[in-house]
C-alpha cells in the first residue's frame, strides 16, 4: 500500500519518550530516505511528545538536523527530549536510531503559525517561473536508471531554463526554480514544508557535480501556514569551496507568501 506523506510520517508511542516508525520506501532517493522526509518524521515525534505532556504548541517553526549516517527503510526508533516549554514556544532534541545506533539528530522549536498575518518586513524576491504545466516534470527514474521515490509521491516541475544538466537549459548557474505538489493532491502543512526544504535535486548539477550529493546539515524555518495549491521553490547555491557546498531554498505558496526557507551544507564531487 502506498502511503501519503502524512501517513508515512506517523509515529507510534513506545513509552518513556520513545517512538517507533517504519521509514517508508516511497519517500527515498536511490533507496535511502530523503533528508527532508526524515526531518518531518522527527518533528512528528516531537509533536507527539508535546501532546503527551499537555503542551499545545502544534507546529514546527524551526528545525535543524545533522545526518551522521543514512538510515535504511524499515523500522526505526526516535528518542525525544523536551528541553523547554514556554508560553509561546517549546524546544526539543530528538535522535533517530536504527539498531541502537544514532543515525540522525535534530533540534526543533515548536509554536503557533497562522496564514492571515502579513510580514512586517521582507527583502526576498518573488520566484519567477513559467506556469506549472509549462515546466518540465522530473521523472521518478532518471536517465541513468536510478529510482527517485520522492518523485512519485511529489510532482516536481522545473523551469526548463534551469535544467542545464539534462541538456534542456543552460549550465554554469547554480540555481533551480519550479513548482512542487503532492501527487495525491494533499495540501501542504508545516510538517511537509520541512520536506519541501530538501526535496529538489542539488543545484550543483548545473555546475558539473557528479554522483550523490549527501546532506551534512539541514536547517528549515517554517514562516506561515501555506495556502492550498502547489508551491514555488527556488534552490540556489551561495558558495562551493572544495567539496563543500551550501544551498539556500525559498518556498512561496499560491498567494505569494514566503512559507518556508532552508539552508543546507552538503558534499559534492566534480569531474
Amino acid at each position: 500500500m502506498t502511503l501519503n506523506f502524512t501517513q508515512a510520517t506517523e509515529v507510534t508511542s513506545l513509552g518513556a519518550h520513545r517512538f517507533g516508525i517504519d521509514l517508508d520506501a516511497n519517500w527515498t532517493v536511490m533507496g535511502k530516505p530523503n533528508g527532508g522526509y526524515l526531518m518531518a518524521v522527527m518533528a512528528r515525534a516531537v509533536e507527539a511528545q508535546l501532546r503527551l505532556e499537555g503542551v499545545l504548541h502544534p507546529f514546527p517553526v524551526a528545525g535543524s538536523a545533522l545526518y551522521a549516517s543514512v538510515p535504511d527503510c524499515g523500522p526505526a526508533e526516535l528518542n525525544v527530549e523536551i528541553l523547554r516549554s514556554g508560553r509561546s514556544a517549546s524546544q526539543a532534541h530528538v535522535i533517530l536510531e536504527q539498531g541502537g545506533v544514532a543515525q540522525v539528530t535534530g533540534q526543533f522549536t515548536f509554536g503557533g503559525l497562522d496564514h492571515e498575518e502579513a510580514p512586517r518586513y521582507a527583502t526576498h524576491d518573488d520566484i519567477v517561473v513559467p506556469p506549472f504545466d509549462d515546466c518540465f516534470r522530473l521523472p521518478a527514474i532518471n536517465s541513468s536508471g536510478l529510482h527517485v521515490g520522492i518523485l512519485e509521491g511529489s510532482e516536481q516541475r522545473l523551469d526548463p531554463a534551469t535544467l542545464g544538466w539534462t541538456g534542456i537549459g543552460q549550465t554554469g548557474h547554480g540555481e533551480l526554480r519550479g513548482w512542487v505538489r503532492f501527487e495525491d493532491g494533499q495540501d501542504f502543512d508545516p510538517y511537509s514544508l520541512l520536506f519541501v526544504g530538501d526535496c529538489y535535486p542539488p543545484a550543483t548539477f548545473n555546475l558539473g557535480s557528479v554522483g550523490w550529493v549527501p546532506t551534512l546539515q539541514l536547517s528549515v524555518y517554517v514562516r506561515a501556514l501555506p495556502a492550498p495549491g502547489p508551491l514555488k521553490v527556488r534552490q540556489s547555491i551561495t558558495v562551493v569551496h572544495g567539496r563543500l557546498v551550501d544551498e539556500v531554498c525559498h518556498v512561496i505558496d499560491a498567494e505569494g507568501t514566503l512559507v518556508a526557507q532552508a539552508t543546507q551544507l552538503a558534499q559534492a564531487r566534480f569531474a
